[in-house]
């Protein structure tokens, strides 16, 4: 059921692993698939689709999102993703931060780094890159938003030197994979989370992954 994902190879001076969701198959729809509408408990108003809630009760309480302290020397409106805690961080700047519960990079697959916000595309359509077309030449070459695209409500398109890396914060139509290592270095959040971060964010936001507790390479 799980989405499948490939690791790509990024241009020189990026990360060695990168992030593409791969729809295949792709995730069943909520209307036509019972066992994935259990996992949620209503909608929230949005355009240009309404996004589902998850039901809470199903996620681990850690992975929900909360108002935590917090003592990191990061500034104001900083992003921190904690690889192995699987928490993306927003920090407040009182002593505190807002802390989502996220799925990322599987082992091996994972990255570190400082990077920023380049864009940001709320229900964004999904496109193979030619290097995973060349790979798996049966790709479809284009899935538009909606309930069934993998990257959800919200991507934040994550940038270094001027250059997409390939990486995101993005929703994800698989609640399940909260607080797991599963993508190949994405940082996914439950949509009605990433919607919320989306909101809080601007481009060009300082975003600082961290893996053994360090985000310098």
């Amino acid at each position: 059921m799980l989405t499948r994902r490939l690791v790509l190879l990024a241009t020189a001076g990026a990360p060695l692993a990168a992030c593409n969701t791969i729809p295949n198959p792709p995730a069943p729809s909520l209307t036509s698939d019972p066992e994935l509408a259990a996992w949620y408990v209503g909608s929230k108003p949005d355009k240009p689709y309404d996004i589902p809630l998850v039901d809470k009760t199903k996620i681990d309480a850690q992975f929900r999102r909360q108002t935590v302290a917090y003592k990191g020397p990061e500034a104001k409106g900083t992003i921190v993703v904690d690889i192995d805690a699987r928490m993306l961080y927003l920090v407040n700047g009182d002593g505190t931060a807002e802390r989502y519960g996220a799925g990322v990079g599987r082992q091996g697959f994972s990255w570190r780094g400082r990077a920023y916000v380049g864009r940001k595309a709320v229900w964004p359509d999904w496109s193979p890159t030619s290097t995973m077309v060349r790979i798996k030449p049966e790709l479809p070459r284009f899935l538009e938003a909606g309930l069934d695209n993998p990257l959800g409500a919200r991507a934040m398109y994550l940038y270094q030197g001027g250059r997409d890396i390939l990486f995101r914060i993005h929703g994800t139509n698989e609640p399940w994979s909260i607080g797991e290592q599963v993508s190949s270095g994405c940082i996914r959040l439950l949509n009605e989370d990433v919607a919320d971060l989306y909101e809080k964010v601007p481009v060009g936001t300082n975003v600082l992954v961290k893996r053994n507790g360090v985000y310098r390479v």
